[in-house]
């Protein structure tokens, strides 16, 4: 017998304010996202500090916002939403605030790298999943847009102001602003930000009571490592991880932290690149939220084959935009690029989901986490190649590259019934299947 659901009602469901405040926390993350790019060449001028070095905390960062996802995911299952966000934006603000005292550039790695990624990676696309996961089963692919659209946004924001006040005030008042931002939002997310639809007394949206799964009480560190350990013994695993490793290179390594540089070696200045970066995230916005809304109507895997390769070939071309005046020809590349920024995201998490069921969050926290380690590794190879041969070409032709192969390695999952499984594992690699019936 099915029980009915609550009879609560209102003209609002309390997913759509649960998503609000969602969006608002990961705009106060955001802020200190915009920090990077700008702050390259200023780090470089006051402490001499090479690209490379600045690059490896970079690089760290990225990582640590990566592989943390999984586990902040398994620590909202067991803690909550909302004290496991409060906490991280705490922690991004003090990370944040710190680096204003550093002298030596191991203390730029443990601020910038170290605290700041743990920050950044507790909320991210596992807070992502985990909202989109527990308050709607109806818009799952909208919702995801959107709130994957919130980095953008954030950078949108804070990427121009953190140019004109590093450029006018010096980049330290520009770290305190980042910091403040996210001290700001934290009182929110703890007035605002609920745990679960039973906690209001609703079901999900467009579901039931029975969709609002019990949480687990296990060991957090223990869900997403067996999370992990069940889901490599899946093609689809690794296909997606392979595909999304390269996402975060061509996107969060290259890109955001080197655009600004890149185009500063061609005469172009630091504050009209900071502009055309948050033009990016105007159109990822839009590009994003559209994705999430092809994601509830077409077949995932070849939206990813259209964006990666898409991407691929637009990078391809980026080395002969780059020049003192701009270009409508740059101008067309930021609005392209912004379009294609994170819309993987919907169709990739919706892929999770299919194939992993209610696992799916801490499922997409690791493939989220070679997101991450491929930005990381980017990052750090982008300031070698830089600091090498004196330009970033040959980093922009080899993500163009790497782009092409994740689209082959998108469209070659295998198609799966709609319905999500609930169970792992799912299509298991030969070595695991022989394994399992030896």
């Amino acid at each position: 017998m099915t029980t009915a659901p609550p009879t609560r009602t209102s003209r609002i469901h309390p997913a759509w304010w649960v998503a609000a405040v969602t969006f608002l926390a990961l705009i106060g993350a955001a802020a200190f996202r915009a920090v990077p790019g700008v702050l390259i060449d200023p780090l470089h001028e006051e402490f001499g500090w090479s690209l490379s070095t600045i690059s490896l905390a970079i690089a760290i960062n990225l990582a640590l916002y990566g592989l943390t996802a999984p586990f902040a995911a398994a620590l909202m299952e067991r803690f909550g939403i909302r004290r496991v966000v409060v906490a991280a934006l705490l922690v991004v603000a003090v990370g944040s605030g710190l680096t204003v005292f550093m002298t030596a550039s191991w203390q730029l790695v443990l601020c910038w790298g170290v605290l700041v990624g743990l920050g950044t990676g507790s909320m991210a696309m596992s807070l992502v999943a985990t909202v989109t996961g527990r308050w709607f089963v109806a818009r799952r692919g909208l919702v995801s847009g959107v709130l994957t659209a919130a980095g953008a946004t954030g950078q949108l924001i804070f990427l121009p102001f953190v140019a004109a006040v590093s450029t006018r005030w010096g980049w330290r008042p520009a770290a305190l602003g980042t910091a403040a931002a996210a001290l700001a939002v934290a009182p929110f997310v703890a007035w605002l930000l609920r745990d679960r639809p039973r906690d209001l007394g609703v079901a999900p949206y467009g579901g039931t009571v029975e969709d609002d799964v019990e949480p687990s009480r296990g060991n957090p560190a223990r869900t997403a490592l067996r999370g992990l350990a069940d889901a490599v013994r899946t093609r689809p695993f690794w296909l997606l991880a392979g595909g999304f490793l390269i996402c975060g290179a061509s996107t969060n390594g290259l890109v955001q932290p080197h655009f600004i540089p890149a185009a500063h070696d061609h005469g172009m200045p630091v504050t009209t690149a900071a502009g055309l970066l948050a033009v990016v995230g105007v159109f990822d916005v839009a590009g994003t939220i559209f994705s999430g809304w092809l994601t509830d109507r077409a077949d995932p895997r070849v939206l990813l084959l259209a964006y990666y390769g898409l991407r691929g070939m637009s990078l391809f071309l980026l080395p002969q935009l780059f020049g003192t005046d701009l270009q409508a020809s740059m101008i067309a590349f930021i609005v392209f690029y912004g379009l294609d920024w994170v819309a993987t995201v919907p169709p990739t998490l919706a892929l999770c989901r299919q194939y992993f069921g209610a696992r799916a969050p801490v499922v997409f926290g690791w493939v989220f986490a070679s997101h991450q380690v491929g930005a990381a590794l980017a990052a750090f190879g982008a300031g070698v190649v830089r600091d090498v041969t004196g330009s970033y070409d040959g980093a922009w032709y080899g993500a163009a590259a790497l782009c092409l192969v994740a689209a082959a390695l998108s469209i070659s999952i295998r198609r799966r019934p709609s319905s999500p499984a609930t169970t792992l594992p799912v299509e298991p690699l030969p070595a695991a299947a022989d394994q399992a019936h030896g």
